[in-house]
């Protein structure tokens, strides 16, 4: 499986962002999938993860009520809906699949994208 992010950019703090996550290999559908960010000095987290059909979902505090995780299977294609940006939300974006729906942790994704920069200016 390879995945491709794109969607990133330059933003001014209350403003929004679509992410996307577009999967080759005709296997998406099989796979729970979930966006990462890593900001500079900082380690990798979960920033929202969703299960294979997308029936269920997972945020990190600090975003929810702002971010929406999304996947078309039929496109094999994974959004993320960014609403308020902060400063804080600053970091390089990464998309991820992997076999387990939900997890938390980066080590329980084997596929990854390449990362795909937001910079939020206040």
């Amino acid at each position: 499986v390879q995945l491709q992010a794109s969607g990133g950019g330059l933003v001014q703090a209350g403003g929004s962002l679509r992410l996307s996550c577009v999967a080759s290999g005709d296997t998406f559908s099989i796979l729970a999938a979930g966006w990462f960010r890593q900001a500079p000095g900082k380690e990798r987290e979960v920033v929202a993860t969703t299960s294979r059909n997308g029936g269920r979902t997972y945020y990190t505090n600090s975003v929810k009520g702002r971010f929406t995780i999304s996947r078309d299977n039929a496109k094999e294609t994974m959004y993320l809906q960014m609403n308020s940006l902060e400063p804080e939300d600053t970091a390089l974006y990464y998309c991820a699949a992997g076999y387990y729906d939900n997890g938390g942790s980066p080590d329980l994704y084997p596929y990854w994208g390449q990362g795909t920069q937001v910079t939020v200016s206040s």
